[in-house]
């Protein structure tokens, strides 16, 4: 079996970056909606809010990061135009939201949609040997579900 240089099948490997490049295109948009939020969120919950979205969009740069360069360590080309991200995106797009529950709602939907393309690529990583994605991968999982159930938590709150 042919194998490159990093020990994983090029053929799986490719597979691989554009299961990737997909993940990157919905995590730039995941990324923009938390920077359009963190900027136009209003009302009295403001400061915390403000300051919880910006946590999660500077989380999310790293991520998209992490990404192309997995799809650089992987033989692929990441995508990096705002064309090529729109025609990939399935995260939904958040303009001027400018309410709590509308964002945390938001980022609910837009993580659900993450977990979706997350599984996928960990499904092909184990099929593929590749330790590497797998981890990130699993790692993307674990942080984002948890996210999820503290936002479901806060949309239950009662005022």
């Amino acid at each position: 079996m042919k194998i490159n240089s990093i020990g994983l099948n090029p053929e799986k490997s490719q597979e691989l970056a554009v299961n990737l490049n997909n993940l990157l295109a919905n995590f730039q948009q995941y990324y923009l909606n938390l920077r359009g939020i963190h900027w136009n969120i209003t009302g009295k919950r403001f400061f915390n809010l403000h300051e919880k979205f910006e946590e999660l969009y500077v989380d999310a740069n790293t991520k998209v990061d992490e990404i192309a360069e997995r799809i650089l360590t992987l033989g692929g080309t990441p995508l990096h135009t705002f064309e090529d991200y729109t025609k990939s995106s399935k995260v939904p797009v958040g303009k001027n939201v400018t309410k709590d529950e509308d964002a945390i709602q938001l980022i609910v939907e837009s993580l659900t949609q993450l977990l979706k393309i997350e599984r996928k690529i960990f499904e092909l990583t184990e099929e593929a040997a590749d330790v590497g994605t797998n981890s990130m991968m699993s790692d993307f999982i674990t942080e984002q579900e948890k996210t999820v159930w503290m936002m479901k938590a806060w949309l239950t709150e009662k005022i």
